[in-house]
């Protein structure tokens, strides 16, 4: 994971001299090397990519961007396997609405984000929700 982490920010790197550090395109491997810290336990280091990549996805493409919304529910997932269950119901709940307005009730990405909230209720004993 060494190498990764290396090739994600000379990345990084290449695209901030090339377009910027707010181009999409750097925003993208921000995110990616935010998944990379958070599978490798580094939850601030993670936390940091997807909130960098969120503000300039929200800036670049707006708020309800699929894009965007994938970061929200990256955070989401972060949150969650950190015990944050406050924070992550409340990235699930906005990936939810955005990606149901997106793509629908029935496209697989919101039904990711359905699942991540049903699994989050369930670590929280709140079964009705779970059900719902």
């Amino acid at each position: 994971m060494a190498e990764a982490e290396a090739m994600y920010r000379r990345a990084i790197e290449g695209y901030e001299k090339a377009w910027g550090p707010e181009h999409t395109s750097t925003l993208n491997t921000v995110n990616n090397l935010g998944d990379l810290y958070e599978k490798q336990g580094k939850m601030a280091e993670g936390e940091a990519m997807y909130r960098r990549a969120l503000e300039g996805y929200e800036k670049a493409w707006g708020p309800e961007h699929t894009s965007t919304l994938n970061t929200v529910n990256n955070l989401g997932n972060l949150y969650a396997n950190q015990g944050k269950m406050a924070e992550a119901e409340v990235m699930y709940r906005r990936a939810l609405e955005g990606r149901e307005k997106a793509w629908g009730p029935e496209h697989t990405s919101t039904l990711d984000t359905v699942n991540n909230l049903g699994v989050l209720y369930k670590k929280q004993g709140k079964m009705t929700e779970v059900e719902a």
